[in-house]
């Protein structure tokens, strides 16, 4: 049986809203030990596809990127990524997941919280989920994945998402860390939530994949530095793909850092979406909060040159209400 697990980020390079990283793990019955990681999308093919088009009406499920529409568009932007992550969260503990569902509980199902305190007002609201779907009909796209997912001998056990906004962001760069320390910290988090739920189902060697971002192509003493006791050994290391084997006084694990990994590992695609559903849904709050007092105001997806935009627009109500900018915009 094979614990196989992923590992993506939406929202590194914006000055507004949070950075997320996401992470999904499956288990995988009648799994060759030893052999390559299966390809889920294969497997679950009566019910999963990779493609935003599909005449089968099955879930997509693929790098956040190809998912979500423009906001100009006839069919709600996010109708993919909110599909893809509702459907699989309702299968992860056959839960009834859509009952008075809001973004705050699905927040707090995934650990993304988001600061809401009086020092951040964009963050009070609440948004009612789902957002682009009727219930029932995300309610019937988990019972078909459901379905496909037990005749294929997959179960998803963890899904995950670690939240990082701008004050905490500043506050760490502050601190000496630059922005790729914050989101490798992050990435670290998720790797320890996939060992728990690899422990909790005990599987004593799961296999983890990260979608590498920037130029980084080495990373043993990295993990070596950051997990206490750790002997990491190097399995491969190329420029597109580095493996090690880490073991420790809790066993030992297997992680990869592997570019353009949303295309391979189902997981890592899943994880990109949970990531940029949670974004995306903060964001919805940011620019209700703004376009609340300012009507007029165009939302913003938080990039750089759109965000320079909107800061110039909502300065006067910035300075209006006292609001620090390092709650609010990035520094880097």
């Amino acid at each position: 049986m094979l614990f196989y697990a992923g590992i993506d980020e939406a929202g590194y390079g914006p000055m507004l809203g949070p950075l997320c990283v996401g992470m999904s793990a499956f288990l995988v019955e009648n799994h060759e030990e030893g052999g390559p990681p299966p390809n889920l999308w294969e497997a679950l093919e009566e019910g999963v596809c990779s493609s935003s088009r599909d005449k089968r009406r099955r879930i997509a499920v693929a790098d956040s990127k190809k998912l979500k529409g423009a906001a100009k568009a006839k069919s709600h932007p996010l109708r993919h990524l909110e599909r893809g992550v509702l459907a699989f969260l309702s299968t992860l503990n056959d839960e009834p997941i859509l009952d008075d569902l809001d973004d705050s509980s699905l927040f707090q199902r995934l650990g993304a919280d988001l600061p809401t305190t009086v020092s951040t007002p964009w963050y009070r609201s609440t948004t009612k989920l789902p957002l682009a779907h009727e219930p029932d009909l995300i309610t019937i796209a988990a019972a078909r994945l459901r379905t496909v997912m037990q005749a294929a001998g997959i179960r998803p056990v963890a899904m995950a998402c670690t939240s990082i906004d701008a004050g905490d962001l500043n506050a760490r760069l502050a601190s000496g860390a630059n922005k790729a320390m914050v989101n490798q910290d992050a990435v670290l988090q998720q790797i320890f939530n996939a060992r728990n739920a690899a422990e909790t189902v005990g599987i004593e060697l799961p296999r983890i994949v990260v979608d590498r971002q920037g130029g980084r192509a080495y990373y043993r003493e990295w993990l070596s530095t950051c997990i206490e006791g750790a002997q990491v050994r190097v399995i491969g290391e190329t420029d597109r793909l580095s493996r090690y084997q880490v073991d420790d006084a809790r066993g030992g694990f297997i992680v990869s850092f592997e570019s353009g990994s949303e295309d391979r590992h189902l997981p890592v695609a899943l994880a990109s979406m949970i990531a940029k559903y949670s974004r995306e849904l903060a964001m919805l709050r940011m620019n209700r909060f703004f376009t609340e007092q300012m009507p007029e105001l165009r939302p913003t997806a938080g990039y750089v040159q759109d965000g320079r935009r909107f800061m110039a627009e909502v300065a006067p109500m910035v300075e209006s209400l006292k609001i620090d900018r390092k709650k609010l915009v990035r520094s880097a």
